[in-house]
């Protein structure tokens, strides 16, 4: 046998000279010639590896991850066969380019003992399960032998259990040598899949591969049998591992620690190189697990300060090694002196002790051990915790008390973690002091936005993130970043050498040029151009949690986007915010065809936030009804000066617009200021028309008006009537004052009534209520549609009639009305305004109608001067404008639809056939291609003679599309068999008799099979639409309360006075047009507003309280508590049991001595009678 390990025979040089020269050597001739000693330099050659690829384990736990590995790329075991002396940096590359593995954050190097060593159960479980916890958490590789036998295979017990329970995969790699591995001929091959059998020769001293290892690195020094060929390479690739940055944000390099389980004495070599490296290694050593680790925890424990071990330590540890190892006095003392030199550094060596009250898991151990053994300063240990997102490392063991931090360290390590998303480090930076007000600056958001996978050389500024935030928002958002005042503070930021586009810099320029003008020419400027560059707090943010929740709802990290909204005010609309820019995100990205699920996966992080604003509501209407009712309508300066309610129904969050509490605060709104529930159709009818009953209705107090928006108007009125009651009560002070005291107690003790309002209140508070412009409208609108049927079914005249008069005053009316509502709506340029008004299908309808009506009123006017007595049959001007007119006024027929729409019975029902014609197109156009594949032939066939007209196209159609309704025109299904009908006698002809099988399987197709395919389409529809017919009922309902609470008082054709009105208080007042002002609101001071947000943050508190004590009183989570109870209670049964067979086998022990000893004196007191026998005789004798 070679010094290789292999028989002669075996090598590729073998010849028959060869081999009788190594026979003479085994006969003992030539026994003084020199042999030349085998080393692998000399003695090996190095080839290309002919060994890498996947490896498929056949047979034991593996087999049910062999079929994942033909699915999943990352749970393919990969191997790769290569020289001892190849370039650690050549294999790291193999790592992570071709292997792509990601780089890891932490090494955990494992060592210990070869051969197999059994360890205690409990032991076994809570190194395994710190193991795996500090591998996943971290995201660290462990490093180990990579065999199934040893250290090594407990480790793989270890993965076993968590690939049980988890489908995450853990980087375990394994390095062992190439010469030790059995049946390794079978990866022999390049780039394959091999099967490898784990099953192990009995007689063999080789050994297989741990199956639960990830990846495998085989090296080959030439030798078979023997270990040792790994070792340097594998501290070689752990260095080069360490000189690696841990993150792209963080200049320290990949930490590497070493953990020690049980072992031989190389294991305490391994512990002292790794000591005595540069930097040092950390080395947390198992105690409990027997030899090697016993030893050095052992000798930690005695070791005091410096590496002295006390007097009468050293006789016990040497007589300890010799037991442990079977050594002799030399090599025990050799031994002894290696612990010493180990136990200089005692402080990088960490023992991890099983039921010490320092560490409770080993992960623990493994992490403080390397931030004690880098001997780093508090912030760099901060940035490893960050970088193995540990939040309770770092709050255990680097925010100390009395902790000394640079200034500015933590808002970079509050960077760092919103850059890498650790959302708990976060929130531990806030809890310990980070304020986010002076943290988050323009420039720092601006660098989290350029942190993600952008083109090289691009890069994103604000006002772009303005204008991507505008374009999801919708086209009535305005976004902060890219108002005036923002864009001079950004740009003087920035300076104007900034490239952030052509037109957008010129855009920028142009502001801060009018800005200048508005200064030098002393022209009155708004509170939104006044800007101070030289203020330090105009680079900041008044609301930074606003700014970062919308960076990362945008960076799609949703769970910082939900830490951000927990905390910080205006939580409502931050949910619904996110909630809309998620579903905006989600419809680009299905739009964009993408093929993976990042539109259903925004969509339902989308749903997650509409689901919180709508428990929020609940939580806050349980709590109080009017405050909840203003947290929907209060102004939201921060977010375009919006609401609530408007945020969720731009964001079509059907639920939140359908609770409770909207719906009774939209009825308030219906209601405006009249305070009526019952008949109220009936009372504002009879008020329509009696105008004395107004003063009869009752109408709601200022304190039952609190909570309700109101418009500019109505709130300018209330507050001059709320000057005029206080003037009016300080000129009754001094009368008052006279009073004597006993009345004025007794004044105190009567209960306030409340002022009745004035009648010109009433009248406007009457007039301006949206349930009464609705009816004012209606009556009005029925009046215009009788008068329009009675216009077209009479005989039209020349010049038009009173009735057909008032009709055109009316849609005239109605026609400057729509331009109104166009040009007041809340979107900002003309374009958005146009977009968003016509997104309404009634809008459409009424646009149609109204453009038709004047062509029709044009082409009756223009008829005029050739009017006779035979109008109807020669002036084809004046026929076509009244058959307009008579096309015209099925619009105004449909438009009586939205008028039901209110109606809680009617409304659901015209929701369902708006949806059903919508649906239904794809059907009809199959229908249409049924129809058309009938109809011409069948044309063709009877029709053979028919020149070229624009008819045939009408015939083609007209008699299939009729026979869908059961018109079959039963004389043309066989026009030979009627000969004697002179009608169809002519049809009869060549290929004739193909028309009744044709009409026959059309018939079949389209009456049976596609009919019945729509009905059962729209009943599929109805009972969709049924189910949530409610809910998109009262969404609806929004939409027709507000467009009713917006339009003037009077309906057309008389709506032209309060357009008149308008435009002539707009020229008094010179009132301009201001958003802020559109739409109703609520007017709160800043005292309200502040008592409504700490209103808001208690639901918010008080939400969370409920959803943990919810969650803990789960059954899931109690089934899980209770399973680890139980769990623990087994372990320690089973140790119980442990003992208690211990102790039987000690007591049967100690049985079976008392028996031998009772045996034993037994003997001992027979022996002592013979003895005391034979004196007694031989006394006897010598007495005789």
């Amino acid at each position: 046998r070679c010094c290789c390990g292999r028989l002669v025979r075996q090598h590729a040089c073998f010849t028959a000279s060869l081999a009788m020269k190594y026979s003479d050597v085994k006969l003992g001739e030539n026994y003084n010639q020199e042999v030349e000693e085998w080393s692998v330099e000399k003695h090996t050659e190095q080839t290309s590896t002919d060994a890498y690829g996947v490896i498929n384990f056949q047979g034991g736990s593996h087999s049910y991850r062999a079929k994942a590995c033909m699915m999943f790329s990352f749970f393919l075991d990969r191997y790769v066969r290569l020289s001892y002396d190849t370039k650690p940096e050549a294999i790291l590359q193999l790592m992570l380019k071709e292997w792509q593995m990601e780089l890891p954050k932490l090494v955990i190097s494992v060592h210990g003992g070869m051969q197999k060593f059994e360890l205690h159960p409990r032991i076994k479980q809570l190194l395994g399960k710190g193991l795996i916890k500090a591998a996943v958490t971290t995201g660290a590789w462990i490093i180990t032998g990579g065999v199934n036998t040893g250290v090594a295979k407990h480790v793989g017990d270890a993965l076993r259990e968590h690939a049980s329970r988890s489908s995450r995969k853990i980087c375990t790699i394994g390095i062992a040598p190439w010469g030790v591995i059995e049946n390794r001929n079978d990866l022999v091959g390049r780039d394959v899949v091999a099967p490898y059998q784990t099953l192990l020769n009995p007689l063999s001293k080789l050994n297989v591969l741990n199956n639960l290892h990830s990846h495998f690195i085989l090296v080959d020094d030439g030798t078979v049998g023997k270990y040792g060929a790994e070792v340097k390479l594998r501290r070689e690739l752990e260095k080069t591992i360490n000189l690696q940055r841990i993150h792209a944000r963080i200049g320290q390099g990949v930490p590497v620690v070493a953990l020690v389980f049980e072992g031989g004495p190389n294991v305490i070599l391994t512990v002292l190189d790794f000591l005595q490296e540069s930097p040092p290694v950390p080395v947390v050593v198992c105690e409990g697990t027997g030899r090697a680790a016993d030893i050095l925890a052992y000798v930690h424990k005695q070791t005091e300060e410096g590496g002295n071990v006390p007097e009468g330590a050293e006789p016990e540890i040497i007589s300890t090694i010799k037991k442990t190892f079977n050594f002799g006095q030399s090599e025990a003392v050799h031994l002894f002196q290696t612990l010493l030199e180990c136990m200089k550094k005692k402080e990088l060596i960490t023992v991890f002790h099983i039921g010490s009250d320092e560490h409770q898991d080993i992960d623990v151990a493994i992490l403080t051990a390397l931030l004690k053994g880098t001997n780093a300063s508090a912030f760099d240990q901060l940035v490893l915790t960050l970088a193995w997102d540990r939040v309770d490392i770092a709050k255990n063991h680097v925010f100390v008390y009395g902790q000394q931090w640079l200034v500015g360290s933590l808002e970079q390590a509050m960077l760092d973690a919103l850059v890498m998303d650790r959302v708990a480090f976060v929130k531990l930076l806030i809890e310990n002091g980070v304020s986010m007000h002076k943290f988050l600056t323009i420039p720092r958001l601006e660098e989290l936005y350029n942190t993600g996978n952008l083109p090289p050389g691009y890069k994103i500024n604000l006002i772009d993130v303005g204008l991507v935030i505008e374009y999801l928002m919708g086209g009535t958002y305005r976004c902060t970043y890219t108002r005036k005042r923002f864009r001079a503070i950004y740009n003087s930021l920035s300076g104007n050498n900034r490239v952030c586009g052509s037109w957008r810099a010129g855009h920028a320029d142009s502001y801060l040029l009018n800005l200048t003008k508005k200064k030098e020419g002393k022209k009155k400027r708004t509170k939104d151009e006044i800007v101070d560059i030289d203020d330090p707090e105009t680079r900041r943010f008044a609301y930074p949690l606003n700014e970062l929740l919308l960076w990362a709802v945008l960076m799609k990290r949703q769970k910082m986007a939900l830490f951000f909204w927990q905390h910080g005010e205006e939580s409502m609309a931050k949910a619904l915010v996110a909630c809309k820019v998620y579903r905006s995100m989600a419809y680009e990205a299905k739009q964009s065809d993408l093929v993976d699920d990042t539109s259903e996966e925004l969509k339902q992080y989308s749903n997650e936030f509409g689901q919180l604003a709508v428990e929020l509501l609940e939580q806050s209407f349980r709590q109080d009804e009017t405050m909840a009712m203003k947290l929907l309508t209060y102004e939201l300066k921060n977010w375009s000066n919006s609401t609530c309610l408007k945020l969720a129904v731009s964001s079509r969050l059907r639920p939140f617009v359908a609770h409770t509490c909207t719906q009774m605060l939209l009825s308030d709104m219906w209601m405006g200021r009249l305070n009526m529930r019952k008949n109220s159709w009936y009372k504002v009818i009879l008020s329509i028309l009696l105008p004395p009953a107004i003063l009869l209705l009752e109408y709601k107090t200022k304190a039952e008006m609190s909570h309700i928006p109101q418009s500019q108007d109505a709130h300018q009125m209330a507050m001059d009537d709320s000057e005029n009651n206080f003037q009016n009560a300080a000129d009754e002070i001094p009368m008052v004052m006279i009073l004597d005291s006993t009345l004025e107690k007794n004044d105190m003790e009567t209960p306030a009534k409340p002022k009745r309002l004035p009648i010109t209140q009433k009248f406007y508070a009457f007039y301006h209520a949206p349930i009464v412009k609705f009816w004012f409208n209606t009556l009005a609108y029925l009046g215009f549609l009788m008068l329009y049927t009675f216009v077209v079914l009479v005989k039209m005249e020349e010049l038009p009639s009173v009735q057909e008069w008032i009709v055109i005053a009316y849609i005239f009316t109605s026609a400057i009305e729509k331009i109104r509502e166009i040009f007041m709506s809340e979107a900002g340029k003309i374009n958005q305004k146009i977009k968003v008004w016509f997104s309404d299908y009634f809008n459409i309808s009424d646009t149609v109608a109204i453009v038709t009506f004047f062509i029709g009123f044009a082409l009756r006017f223009g008829a005029k001067g050739n009017f006779g007595g035979n109008t109807y049959r020669e002036n084809y001007v004046f026929v076509a404008g009244r058959i307009t007119y008579c096309l015209n006024i099925i619009f105004w027929y449909v438009r009586l639809l939205d008028f039901l729409a209110v109606n809680q019975q009617a409304g659901p029902y015209v929701m369902m056939i708006g949806k059903m014609v919508a649906n239904m197109f794809y059907i009809v156009v199959i229908m249409a291609l049924v129809l058309l594949s009938f109809g011409v032939p069948r044309k063709a066939i009877l029709y053979p003679d028919e020149g070229p007209s624009w008819t045939l196209a009408r015939d083609i159609v007209f008699h299939p599309y009729w026979m869908i309704f059961g018109e079959v025109y039963a004389y043309e299904i066989d026009v030979c068999a009627n000969n004697s009908d002179e009608k169809v006698a002519h049809l009869c002809g060549p290929g004739t008799w193909l028309t009744p099988f044709l009409q026959a399987v059309y018939l079949f197709v389209q009456y049976i099979i596609m009919v019945n395919l729509l009905i059962a389409f729209f009943n599929n529809v109805y009972l969709q639409v049924k189910a949530i017919s409610n809910i998109v009922w009262k969404y609806q309902r929004y939409h027709f309360i507000m467009a009713y609470h917006e339009k003037p008082v009077l309906p057309p054709p008389l709506i032209i006075l309060s357009h008149m009105a308008s435009l002539f208080c707009c020229i008094c007042k010179r009132r301009k047009t201001d958003k802020t002002s559109d739409g109703p609101k609520l007017f709160l001071t800043e005292e309200d507003q502040k008592k409504l947000h700490d209103f808001e943050e208690l639901c918010v508190e008080m939400y969370f309280n409920e959803k943990d004590d919810k969650f803990h009183s789960g059954s899931e989570e109690r089934i899980r508590v209770t399973f680890e109870r139980v769990e623990q209670m087994c372990i320690q049964i089973k140790e119980v049991g442990d003992r208690v067979n211990y102790i039987k086998r000690s007591l049967q022990s100690l049985d079976s001595q008392i028996g031998h000893l009772q045996d034993l004196s037994a003997l001992t007191v027979d022996t002592l009678k013979t003895l005391t026998a034979q004196k007694a005789s031989e006394a006897s004798k010598v007495h005789n």
